[in-house]
């Protein structure tokens, strides 16, 4: 893909997931939900992101399988214009929250989403990493059930079978698709450290461990949330019988 092109389909993303914020706003919504609209509308217009990237990111692989070969050189544009189309939703999803959140209640994701916006934005110029960048995407499986959660949460349905069961394929893709892929990923950027120039290893590097650190936090805390927390309630409650 050309500059052009570049700029064309990530300031389009950027349109779109305006369109769907919009659009989620007509939608009826939950009564609980009321008090934070805005929270809502962003949840779910991340959600539709996940979702749109997950499948896009399988497809990528599944259409070119000689780029998982490559991580490097070896791309398509169908997979070019994935991260594009990434990049366009991140800086969405960054004024959003500037816009409409305090500081204090967003830096993390704002921080994490400027060391996504830059890494995919040197991958996508350079038409170099970009194989990388979709295996980094793929976390955005889990993110579909995390979002959903979230939703459930505010929706005032954190009780039942639905929000169990989502809890835990939730917990199931966030080791599969975030802590292993991360995994992978560090390990991929130390095995192929005399093929990556030193500013794209540094680069990497900090942004893995930046990464790993935040996915394990919130591993820990979705694990306390939904699984510790609830053990605990039940075995006071047979405690009380």
């Amino acid at each position: 893909m050309e500059l052009s092109s570049v700029i064309l389909t990530t300031g389009g993303s950027v349109g779109f997931f305006r369109l769907i914020n919009a659009g989620v706003s007509r939608l009826p919504m939950p009564e609980s939900a009321c008090r934070n609209a805005w929270k809502w509308r962003n949840i779910a217009t991340s959600f539709v992101h996940s979702f749109i990237t997950a499948i896009w990111g399988v497809l990528c692989f599944f259409r070119h399988p000689e780029m998982a070969e490559d991580l490097i050189e070896t791309f398509s544009v169908f997979s070019h214009a994935l991260v594009s189309f990434s990049i366009g939703y991140f800086i969405y999803d960054f004024l959003d929250m500037v816009l409409n959140q305090k500081l204090s209640q967003s830096w993390e994701l704002l921080f994490h989403h400027l060391v996504v916006i830059t890494c995919f934005g040197l991958s996508v110029l350079s038409c170099r990493y970009v194989g990388f960048a979709v295996v980094a995407l793929l976390v955005e499986i889990n993110s579909v059930f995390l979002h959903l959660r979230q939703m459930l949460r505010m929706a005032g349905m954190a009780t039942g079978t639905p929000y169990r069961v989502n809890s835990i394929i939730n917990l199931g893709t966030y080791v599969v698709f975030r802590i292993n892929t991360l995994a992978w990923m560090t390990r991929w950027l130390v095995l192929n450290r005399d093929k990556v120039p030193l500013l794209a290893y540094t680069l990497g590097s900090v942004g893995m461990a930046i990464m790993t650190a935040m996915n394990i936090i919130l591993f820990c805390r979705l694990l306390r949330s939904d699984f510790l927390k609830s053990s605990t309630r039940e075995t006071k409650k047979e405690k009380e019988m």
